[in-house]
């Protein structure tokens, strides 16, 4: 597999529109040429019987709760603390300019 060198990584860095000194075109080749030489480790490895999974903890399951209609808290108290309110809302800054 091909190693990761100053040039890739100018190439890259002008693909990204990034100014890179000497040092960090130095700093950044060595340490792409490091994960690439990671990653052709992990392919070495024969998994060819391990299941693909869509999550590490495959024994995981959502656990849902029913819908239970439950009295809700009064306007008044839930406004009790608000800064600002209008009639039964919470009345906030505006974050939207209007037309």
């Amino acid at each position: 597999m091909k190693t990761i060198d100053k040039n890739d990584v100018k190439h890259i860095a002008l693909l990204s529109r990034l100014s890179l000194s000497e040092d960090e075109l130095e700093i950044h080749s060595k340490q792409l040429a490091s994960i690439v030489s990671y990653i052709n480790k992990l392919n070495e490895i024969d998994t060819s019987t391990v299941l693909p999974t869509s999550h590490v903890l495959a024994s995981l399951k959502n656990v849902f709760r029913k819908d239970v209609l439950k009295v809700s808290l009064p306007a008044d108290k839930a406004l009790a603390n608000a800064p600002a309110r209008d009639g039964d809302f919470f009345k906030v800054p505006q974050v939207i300019e209007g037309k």
